[in-house]
């Protein structure tokens, strides 16, 4: 066994808990020490997390510390939300983490984690596929919301290496489709005015009815849209999410995140408990095929609107996971955003889960 997670909670933000999270991540393995360790945070220590840094660095014998901090954090053990807690996994062997530079090596994963503040296209739009999660405290400006080789990242941006590893990743987004998929045939910027020649607004309300069982006003924080550029790839579940911002009743038109344009296709959707977690388990099983191994560790970002928040206390996909994976080191937070490759494009995700599943390369 070469890697191991460690959680640690308490009353108030010490670098204590940083040391006893790694410790307990290297009993586990029997070590005194590890190559490279992946620290979380939970924003108690967003505006001072330095000492935290120091002293996981110190108890892992290593300056190799990439991480950041978030609004909640879980590993293998539990999660933790609004508190004072550190997760964290260690590497030891030839499996190891390290900040990628401009002249990295090839790879075909690469581990992103980013500050709200520090999003944009440019570290995005790449042929390499990242994955990861935003992250920060609950404003998103903290100056040391994502750190790596032990120091934070004043550019709010930190893209890592896994070394001696093989991985799959994907995105589950837990949604039910409520409408057929059908042609967008009228959009302007972030308005999308008709569907197949009928006004956008008319076309959610009715599928919202029909969902519902009753015509009831259309509550957009549980909808939203989904698009590709087929409509065999949404109805394959190989599409992207997209945020509903509001309707509007004189124009009849939607107004979504992004834009969207005409001749894409377009399915309205609802947040579903139960479809959450028939496609996590969906994702997961369709991941260790991907490895044609047993995983050896995993990676998993979630929404914070799709952790306890969204099962009424419990963390159902982490507790899926952990039934589908016993004793599989896993490590992860929730966040204010996800990143996956989604039809082999690195996509910013909302409302949505991502998991990678890895295995250590045999020395």
């Amino acid at each position: 066994m070469r890697i191991a997670t460690g959680l640690a909670t308490g009353t108030a933000a010490t670098a204590f808990l940083a040391s006893q999270a790694v410790q307990k991540a290297l009993d586990k393995l029997d070590a005194d020490r590890a190559n490279s360790v992946l620290l979380f945070l939970t924003e108690a220590f967003a505006s001072n997390p330095e000492a935290a840094i120091r002293a996981a660095a110190k108890t892992a014998s290593t300056m190799q510390i990439i991480g950041c901090s978030a609004p909640g954090i879980f590993t293998d053990e539990d999660w933790v939300i609004d508190g004072a807690a550190v997760a964290a996994m260690v590497f030891t062997g030839e499996t190891s983490l390290e900040a990628a530079t401009p002249n990295h090596p090839q790879t075909d994963l690469l581990l992103t984690l980013v500050a709200p503040n520090a999003i944009n296209a440019t570290w995005l739009t790449t042929e390499i596929q990242k994955f990861g999660g935003v992250s920060g405290d609950a404003t998103g400006r903290g100056p040391f919301s994502v750190w790596q080789n032990g120091k934070g990242n004043t550019q709010g941006l930190c893209e890592i290496l896994l070394h001696n590893t093989h991985g799959a990743v994907a995105a589950s987004h837990g949604l039910r489709l409520i409408s057929s998929p059908r042609r967008i045939t009228d959009s302007h910027g972030y308005d999308i005015k008709a569907v197949a020649d009928t006004p956008a607004l008319q076309t959610l309300q009715s599928a919202w009815e029909k969902a519902n069982k009753q015509s009831t006003q259309i509550p957009y924080h549980q909808l939203l849209a989904v698009y590709a550029d087929k409509a065999a790839s949404i109805e394959r579940g190989e599409y992207q999410p997209c945020t509903i911002i509001s309707g509007n009743e004189a124009e009849q038109s939607v107004t979504l995140a992004q834009p969207l344009a005409a001749g894409q296709w377009l399915s309205w959707a609802v947040r579903d408990k139960d479809s959450a977690q028939l496609d996590i388990v969906k994702t997961a099983s369709q991941l260790k095929q991907q490895l044609d191994r047993t995983p050896d560790f995993a990676l998993f970002f979630s929404c914070m609107g799709r952790g306890p928040y969204f099962y009424d206390g419990l963390d159902q996909d982490l507790a899926l996971l952990k039934t589908l994976f016993p004793k599989l080191p896993i490590i992860g937070f929730y966040g204010n955003g996800e990143i996956a490759p989604i039809h082999g494009r690195n996509t910013l995700l909302d409302y949505s889960a991502v998991l990678g599943l890895f295995t250590c390369d045999q020395s």
